[in-house]
């Protein structure tokens, strides 16, 4: 019991944040889209901290996860987001209207 215990600690350990039963869905964080650019699958947001990202808040380009997420959004919208590291890319991985 103890071995296997230790080999599930171990491959967590090794596996990092992020990974397995423990990892933690990146958080809804609060901004305003200030601009699209859909040839390039971008979208600039003015944001709150990104905790997941230890990232302050400021206005920057994210790659949109799906094309389908830039005909959601206009500039000027107030939004709740998610933002994660996708392939070494900062991607919106989930949008929606701010409530």
């Amino acid at each position: 019991m103890r071995k296997a215990l230790i080999a599930i600690m171990t491959a967590v350990a090794f596996l990092g944040p992020g990974h397995g039963a423990f990892a933690q869905e990146a958080p809804l964080v609060s901004g305003e889209v200030t601009k699209l650019n859909p040839d390039a699958g971008k979208m600039t947001i003015k944001h709150d901290p990104i905790p997941n990202l230890d990232m302050g808040s400021m206005t920057m380009v994210f790659k949109a996860k799906d094309a389908e997420m830039l005909k959601s959004v206009k500039p000027g919208d107030k939004v709740r987001f998610t933002a994660e590291r996708v392939n070494g890319q900062l991607t919106v991985t989930k949008i929606e209207p701010k409530k």
